[in-house]
């Protein structure tokens, strides 16, 4: 995370590296971002760049807290349309509205999503402890849904985990590449087609979550004897 020294800069200015960074992740992605064109971006010099972060890590580990700080100021007045949702319909209210926030501040998340999904960056050491807490969080969320029945009670945690992941990392992706490529991003998202395609594709992740194994049929227990 950045040293005392960056936050202890005007605002203006904070905010004038910060846009540099995004603008380089976005780009050119974590291997190739340069550290030389954030310094010339934000008009600083590379020995302030040192006094203010460690590294190139660090810079990208700041626009992560940026964006952790933006998403909860988003989602303070966001609730979903009922308190009675089950596990699929919440995630799916989550991913939706997730999607909202994307449209509403594009460039930052395609810095976060270019390095950490793009790139794979998200599933290795680097980035290792941001990536724990999405797996903790949604372990939680299966351990609750087979417990209120929502889940076959036989899905291996894990294995659920891993499919609501990378189900809603697809997803993510999808529509932040298909979005950014749209006049009005916002709109395109919230239009009737956007949110039929979005159900569509989390119906095939819940349904593999909710069938239990009798309802495979025999020929699937054979398979695995």
């Amino acid at each position: 995370m950045p040293k005392q020294t960056f936050f202890n800069l005007p605002e203006e200015k904070r905010q004038a590296i910060t846009n540099a960074a995004i603008d380089e992740f976005a780009d050119y992605g974590f291997e190739a971002a340069s550290i030389n064109r954030i310094v010339a971006n934000s008009e600083i010099s590379k020995g302030s760049f040192y006094q203010y972060f460690e590294d190139k890590r660090d810079v990208f580990m700041h626009l992560l807290k940026v964006l952790e700080q933006e998403k909860m100021e988003y989602f303070k007045g966001k609730r979903p349309p009922s308190n009675n949702l089950d596990t699929f319909q919440y995630f799916r209210w989550m991913i939706k509205a997730g999607m909202e926030f994307n449209s509403a501040y594009p460039r930052i998340t395609q810095a976060v999503s270019r390095v950490l999904l793009v790139e794979g960056l998200y599933y290795g050491k680097l980035f290792g402890d941001y990536h724990q807490k999405t797996l903790d969080a949604l372990a939680m969320m299966i351990k609750q849904a087979i417990a209120r029945g929502e889940v076959d009670p036989s899905v291996d945690v894990d294995l659920a985990v891993m499919v609501m992941e990378t189900w809603s990392n697809a997803i993510s992706t999808y529509i932040l590449n298909e979005g950014l490529k749209q006049k009005d991003m916002m709109k395109w998202v919230r239009s009737t087609k956007t949110q039929q395609k979005i159900d569509k594709l989390l119906y095939v992740m819940e349904y593999g979550l909710r069938k239990t194994e009798s309802e495979f049929g025999t020929s699937f227990k054979k398979e695995r004897i």
